[in-house]
């Protein structure tokens, strides 16, 4: 229905508040993909997941005796029997003892509590520094403000590829991610897979993870880097080996031509505007390197690194005014007629 009134109604339509865009996107995302930290999909996530429980446990039993014996304390003293006369309370010297025991246990246990906290943290950092698994797929992700460039490396340059904001791995074989930033500093998050890892401008780090179970998993920058730092997201998706294969292939390839007169009219908007200024579309004369990739837009999940979800309407939007939807983003509005912008959706939505 979005995509049906868009072609009508583009210009009216997007002029309006885009509070029912972002609702729509919210509930989107929410089918699209998830992020939670207490469902681990991954080794790594599982590994702490697990401390996390650990540790939780652990200080809820404390935190429980603790409570008990204050308590406890406090009931005693009150049904205590008062000193005759003037003459303050004292206790007796077994009393005494049984105090100083009381303490020495106390320490003890806190020690031993601590030495176990320090022992599941340095065991659970063993773990994650450790590659699961051998022939670990490859990838370069490069942080911008706000959005994630990735690259799929391969011995054979031409096999390289790159998209955005967008992860397709497959489920069972480790991924290894080399990572740097070209601004600020920003994390890579997934946590259903992985922990965090920070993005340095000038400066490589690396982390790595393994999907187990098949889906979409929703990953964030976790380290505030500017305006739209909420709105920096990326996906993960985890699929079987030959659906992933069949994925690498297609994103090899260069754009797919334009199919009728409308796709190809959309293609000059895009060539001789500012598009082709920003962004790289494999197979034509865009070969800019500012913006995202687009040579395979049609077959991401989202535009605006996980802002909206990839429909006809939310792209049109995006295009006229993304501004209104991600202030402060380093793509400007764009004055486009209605006849030329449905033009140039027929061809980006043709880059599958």
């Amino acid at each position: 229905m979005i995509a049906a009134r868009s072609r009508v109604r583009l210009g009216s339509w997007w002029l309006s508040p885009h509070l029912l865009t972002m609702t729509v996107a919210m509930a989107s995302t929410a089918c699209s993909g998830f992020q939670s930290v207490l469902d681990p999909k991954g080794p790594r996530a599982e590994a702490v997941s697990k401390l996390h429980w650990t540790l939780l446990s652990i200080a809820t039993v404390v935190y429980v005796i603790v409570i008990a014996v204050l308590l406890y304390a406090l009931w005693y003293a009150s049904h205590r029997p008062l000193p005759a006369g003037d003459h303050p309370y004292r206790e007796t010297p077994d009393q005494a003892d049984t105090m100083k025991r009381g303490v020495i246990i106390a320490v003890a246990v806190t020690v031993i509590v601590l030495i176990s906290f320090v022992f599941a943290s340095v065991s659970t950092g063993s773990t994650l520094g450790r590659l699961g698994g051998t022939k670990p797929l490859r990838i370069d992700v490069v942080g911008h403000q706000w959005w994630w460039g990735v690259t799929y490396n391969d011995p054979d340059p031409h096999n390289q590829f790159e998209t955005a904001n967008e992860i397709h791995v497959p489920v069972g074989r480790p991924v290894l991610i080399k990572m740097t930033s070209q601004d600020v500093i920003h994390s890579f998050w997934a946590p259903n897979l992985s922990g965090k890892k920070d993005l340095i401008p000038g400066h490589q780090t690396i982390t790595w993870f393994r999907a187990d179970t098949a889906g979409v998993y929703r990953g964030q920058c976790a380290e505030f880097c500017g305006h739209e730092h909420a709105k920096m997201a990326f996906f993960i998706v985890a699929e079987p080996t030959l659906k992933f294969e069949s994925w690498v292939q297609q994103q090899r390839g260069e754009a797919q031509k334009p199919t009728d007169s409308l796709q190809a009219a959309g293609e000059r908007v895009f060539l001789n505007g500012p598009c082709a200024m920003c962004h790289t579309i494999s197979g034509t004369g865009a070969g800019s390197k500012f913006g995202p990739n687009l040579t395979h837009l049609a077959s991401r999940l989202t535009i605006a690194a996980g802002t909206l979800p990839n429909t006809t309407g939310n792209l049109a939007g995006w295009i006229l005014d993304p501004q209104s939807i991600k202030p402060g983003v380093k793509m400007p509005p764009n004055r486009i007629d209605p006849q030329s912008l449905q033009a140039l959706l027929a061809y980006l939505e043709n880059l599958k």
